[in-house]
């Protein structure tokens, strides 16, 4: 590179760094204009590109880039970009090349960590992460990224220190505090109750007082406060809720779609001879419990909450509407090829499996919309839909902070919204139950707390699996949890839950009504 290359390289990562993409664009475009084989020029260009939302010229430049110096900063940021257009196995191809000659700056071996957490292997990314916390250890977003990795691996412990370290950095940080409070069950003697009250109170921003009430209320619950901590949820979801855009009947429109459209799906003629285990059901009501129970026999591996048919049914839909589920993707699919769907999909899910020879389960809950895409698609797969008490499906749902800035879980904010949820969610498991008696059960996560052996049985049998002990001790096993649920299955099967809306019968009752007027039976 010349000395006035070098100068512009220069003033194009001093802008980068103040997040100027225009003059990083302008900068990194002359010295490729200069010179169409710097590769500086090209990786400043490809990151300013897609930076801006344009992906895919991103991904041109930073490929240019990668065959001109293939180094491992550039790699890495060429991996990221593989991961928003969901090229998983371009994404894994180009981190292990990066692995040969790893890049000795932080933010690239953040980018590395954060690529091998989206394909699910959490221990590769640890290494990463703790490696960008050596570098810039005053760097908060890199301590958040590792303590939510050593979450996922178990490591409590070490992700209270992670965390603590970062709270001592940013004392406002509302992620923190939310991960801090879920890393365990609090205790009198050990508990963050004054701190988080003291924090919310002071924080402004809506994002955050949302995520420390959270926090501040799972810790009541968790100390006998319950009473206290829902009153605190109702109050702060109502304030998030009456900033969503948010009416039921846009997800009604979604459940019209499939019950309208997919029993004029036709079956593959060629479909896939794999039998991959889908966990179904919704969110919050035991499809956590239920893979790492399954996924502990031997001959299965868990591949965690796959988008991978989401994004196979989008694909054979060939629409360009902004969602991966809306009425006019789930219209188009539906008179697709169902065997292309079944390909597409357990190619994505390749990228996620450790063990090619292993059966392997994906515990998406929202997969219960594509139960019919699944039996068509798929008909040597198995279907485990867990199902709960609908008045503690909708209380554990409107306790459980999702992604805030998912629109799929806009209706979680409000109890009726849920409950109006869960109504159309029954409706279409009764379709399903009827169309799928042969590749769909039903599990209550109430009888797995009665008779887990025997539902385990049951559920294995169902799968075509022999017995295995192993899956009795579930909570044994040191595989990585994803989920907001990583605390709680990695412990013996316990009670407290069932039953739980009784707790609070009188801000549940506009929902037991509602479901009475519906037609629920909820004895």
């Amino acid at each position: 590179m010349s000395a006035a290359g070098s100068g512009q390289a220069s003033v194009a990562r001093r802008a980068l760094s103040l997040g100027d993409l225009d003059s990083t664009q302008r900068f990194a475009a002359t010295m490729v204009a200069d010179n169409p084989r710097d590769a500086e020029g090209h990786f400043l260009l490809g990151v300013a590109e897609s930076s801006a939302g344009r992906v895919q010229a991103g991904i041109q430049h930073l490929g240019r880039a990668v065959a001109l110096d293939p180094q491992g900063e550039y790699r890495a940021q060429l991996a990221k970009l593989f991961t928003l257009v969901r090229r998983d196995g371009d994404a894994a191809a180009t981190l292990r090349d990066a692995e040969q000659t790893p890049p000795v700056d932080a933010l690239s071996r953040d980018t590395m960590g954060c690529v091998y957490a989206r394909l699910g292997d959490h221990a590769a990314a640890l290494a990463h992460f703790s490696e960008a916390v050596r570098l810039e250890p005053g760097h908060t977003e890199y301590r958040y990224n590792q303590a939510v990795t050593l979450n996922f691996l178990g490591r409590a412990d070490e992700a209270d220190a992670a965390l603590e370290a970062l709270i001592a950095q940013a004392p406002g940080d509302a992620r923190a505090h939310h991960l801090l409070a879920g890393l365990r069950k609090q205790t009198p003697a050990r508990n963050h109750v004054q701190r988080l009250t003291h924090t919310h109170a002071e924080t402004r921003d809506g994002r955050g007082r949302l995520l420390l009430c959270y926090a501040l209320a799972k810790e009541l619950e968790d100390l006998g406060q319950a009473d206290e901590a829902l009153d605190r949820l109702c109050a702060t979801n109502a304030e998030h809720r009456r900033t969503l855009p948010y009416t039921f009947a846009r997800d009604a429109a979604v459940f019209d779609a499939i019950e309208a459209n997919m029993p004029k799906a036709a079956p593959s003629t060629e479909p896939p001879a794999d039998a991959p285990i889908f966990i179904i059901g919704m969110p919050r009501t035991g499809t956590t419990l239920v893979d790492r129970i399954i996924s502990s026999h031997p001959d299965v591996e868990s591949a965690g909450e796959l988008q991978a048919l989401p994004l196979a049914v989008k694909k054979a839909a060939g629409t360009r509407t902004p969602t991966a589920m809306d009425p006019e993707t789930i219209a188009a699919a539906a008179r697709g090829d169902m065997g292309a769907v079944g390909r597409d999909y357990l190619q994505r899910a390749s990228h996620h499996r450790r063990d090619p020879q292993l059966r392997f389960t994906d515990k998406f809950p929202g997969n219960f919309h594509y139960a019919a895409f699944i039996a068509q698609a798929l008909p040597n797969a198995r279907i485990v839909c867990v199902r709960r008490h609908p008045m503690d499906t909708v209380l554990s749902n409107f306790r459980n902070l999702f992604a805030v800035s998912s629109r799929y879980y806009d209706y979680s904010y409000d109890l009726l919204d849920i409950a109006a949820y869960y109504v159309r969610f029954d409706r279409l498991m009764a379709l399903w139950r009827a169309a799928l008696p042969g590749q769909l059960i039903e599990v209550r996560y109430e009888d797995l707390v009665a008779d887990q052996e025997g539902e385990t049985r049951r559920m294995l049998t169902h799968c075509g699996l022999e017995w295995s002990d192993a899956c009795l001790s579930f909570h044994t096993s040191a595989a990585p949890v994803s989920t907001p649920s990583a605390a709680q299955v990695r412990q013996p099967i316990y009670r407290d839950s069932v039953a739980r809306w009784k707790r609070h019968a009188a801000v549940m009752e506009p929902v037991r009504r509602f479901f009475e007027q519906a037609g629920l039976d909820i004895d």
